[in-house]
C-alpha cells in the first residue's frame, strides 16, 4: 500500500499520521514493504514513508525489478540511505554500492543504517558530485532531503568528479546510477561523460529544475539513451525517469511506466 500518496493536508491524511507522531525518533523499526521488508530503519532519519515502505514507490519498484545480484550501483545524493540499502540488498555480497552524500547529518544516519543492518557492500563517499573536483558551498535547504550546491551555501563540502574517480581506480564501473541532487544533475553527468560512453549504465534520474532537466535529456539523447517515465508526464515535464541505452529496450512494463521515449 502506498501510504505516501494520501495527502498529509487532507482529513484522512492528518488522521492516519497522528499516531506516527508518538513514535520516538531514535527508535529503530523494520521496513514494512518491498525487498527491504524487515530491514532496520531509524524513525527520525526522515519521513515515515521510509519505514512504511511507501517512499518513492515507483522508483523503489523499478530498483527491485532491475538490479540483479552482483550489480554495481552509484547512489548519488544518497541522503540517509534508503536506496543505498535497497541496492545493497538486491546486489548481495558480490555487488557494490557507492553512496555519495555531502551533508554531515545525512551521513550520520546513512552510516547508522549500514551498521545496524550489518551491510558490508556499501562504501560511503562523503562528497557532492559535480563536473570537477575540489570544494564547494552547500545550502542545507528547507529539509535534510533538499540540500544542494549553492554559491551562498552555509557549509563547505568536498566535491568529486566521477570520471576522475573512476580513472584513479577508486570506483568499480557502474551498472546502475541513481542521481537525485536537487538541480545539479547535468553537472553530475557532465563529469561522468566518459563513464557513460564506455559503460552505458542504466540511470534512475530525479531532475528538480527545468534548467537542469532539459540539457540532461539532450546530453543523454546524444549518448544514445532512451527514456522510461515513472510519473506518466511528458518527457519535458517529468522529473522522474529511467534513462537506458537504446540497445537495452524498455525496462518497465505498462503498469510501471505510462510513457516511453
Amino acid at each position: 500500500m502506498n501510504f505516501s500518496k494520501i495527502n498529509y493536508r487532507s482529513f484522512w491524511g492528518r488522521l492516519l499520521r497522528l499516531p506516527l507522531r508518538l513514535i520516538p525518533k531514535k527508535m529503530s523499526l523494520p521496513i514494512q514493504q518491498g525487498r527491504l521488508r524487515g530491514t532496520k530503519w531509524i524513525v527520525g532519519a526522515g519521513e515515515h514513508g521510509y519505514w512504511l515502505g511507501s517512499y518513492e514507490m515507483n522508483k523503489r519498484q523499478a530498483f527491485e525489478r532491475l538490479i540483479p545480484p552482483g550489480a554495481v550501483t552509484y547512489d548519488i545524493g544518497a541522503n540517509v540511505g534508503y536506496f543505498s540499502l535497497l541496492a545493497a540488498k538486491l546486489a548481495g555480497p558480490t555487488g557494490r554500492v557507492y553512496a555519495f552524500e555531502p551533508l554531515p547529518r545525512n551521513i550520520e544516519y546513512l552510516r547508522k543504517h549500514i551498521a545496524i543492518n550489518q551491510l558490508e557492500n556499501i562504501e560511503v563517499i562523503e562528497a557532492a558530485v559535480s563536473d570537477h573536483g575540489g570544494e564547494a558551498h552547500f545550502d542545507l535547504g528547507a529539509s535534510s532531503a533538499m540540500g544542494h550546491l549553492a554559491e551562498a551555501g552555509g557549509i563547505t563540502v568536498r566535491m568529486v568528479c566521477l570520471d576522475d574517480q573512476l580513472a584513479a581506480g577508486e570506483l568499480r564501473p557502474p551498472d546502475y546510477m541513481k542521481v537525485d541532487v536537487e538541480g545539479a544533475e547535468f553537472e553530475v553527468l557532465k563529469g561522468a561523460r566518459q563513464l557513460l560512453e564506455k559503460y552505458h549504465p542504466i540511470l534512475f534520474l530525479d531532475t528538480h529544475q527545468r534548467e537542469a532537466h532539459l540539457p540532461t535529456i539532450e546530453m543523454l539523447d546524444q549518448l544514445g539513451y532512451e527514456f522510461d517515465i515513472l510519473d506518466g508526464k511528458s518527457l519535458t515535464a517529468t522529473k522522474e525517469l529511467i534513462a537506458r541505452p537504446s540497445e537495452v529496450g524498455p525496462v518497465l512494463d505498462d503498469n510501471q511506466s505510462e510513457t516511453r521515449f
